[in-house]
């Protein structure tokens, strides 16, 4: 059977989407923006990381940030993905962040763009945890000791989720393994710094683990910025208004060095 039509040619064409999920979340979080993605006629691929959403009878209290990184890694390079847009949100900004380092290495021009969903944007040498609230970090991390190395999912209404959104997503968070919390991402700033950049800031509300991303990213170079009136998972509470805003990353030039 002749499968070359015009839809897979130009699916073929288009650079592929790989969605990277927060802390409590899993592949499923993004369930609601998948199909307009592909509709548009991307490739398009959610990681769940090792111990959350189905993955997690896998979790241990030694799980590190290295074992995320190379949870999305052995997915590019068992789907051989190129020409990449790699989507992080809240804590997934660290894993994209040092999945982003390792492509850069390899220089072979795979990655074409970096979003940052409401996410972290570390600096080389931070942790996840550097730029928390004093009482953010004790407070997790005394709930993380009482739990065998992991942290329980929080009430998704400080997400702002209401009614059926919380609900939905109440159901599906899993505790997050932490051993990652307070451990640096050591990476190459240079060149990571050369990748086109975009940066979702959700304001309403606004997460306060965030705030000092949002500072950040105002002061670096390079970033393009767009605002969400929604809160810190859009891709629950505004799928229809976070589609287009990773269309347009897909959409940008690629460097890859």
């Amino acid at each position: 059977m002749n499968v070359s039509t015009p839809a897979l040619a130009r699916a073929q064409s288009l650079p592929p989407l790989v969605l990277v999920h927060g802390a409590w979340g899993g592949a499923w979080i993004w369930r609601r923006v998948l199909g307009p993605l592909r509709a548009a006629g991307h490739e398009v691929h959610a990681v769940t990381l090792t111990g959350d959403g189905e993955r997690a009878h896998l979790r241990r209290p030694d799980i590190t940030l290295d074992d995320h990184v190379r949870d999305v890694l052995a997915l590019i390079d068992a789907e051989e993905l190129r020409d990449i847009v790699l989507v992080g949100h809240s804590y997934g900004g660290m894993v994209v962040t040092g999945a982003a380092d390792a492509l850069l290495a390899r220089g072979d021009g795979r990655l074409r763009h970096l979003v940052y969903v409401d996410a972290m944007v570390p600096v080389p040498g931070e942790g996840w945890g550097t730029g928390h609230p004093p009482e953010i970090v004790e407070a997790r991390l005394a709930a993380a000791r009482a739990n065998d190395g992991a942290l329980p999912p929080p009430d998704p209404d400080g997400f702002g989720l209401q009614a059926e959104d919380r609900d939905w997503v109440m159901r599906r968070q899993v505790p997050h393994p932490f051993a990652m919390y307070r451990v640096p991402l050591h990476f190459d700033g240079e060149r990571w710094a050369r990748v086109p950049r975009t940066f979702i800031d959700c304001t309403s509300p606004a997460y306060p683990t965030i705030d000092a991303m949002r500072r950040r990213v105002r002061e670096q170079p390079g970033w393009t910025i767009h605002e969400l009136a929604t809160g810190h998972c859009p891709m629950v509470s505004e799928p229809q208004a976070l589609v287009p805003l990773l269309l347009a990353a897909a959409a940008a030039g690629h460097t890859g060095r």
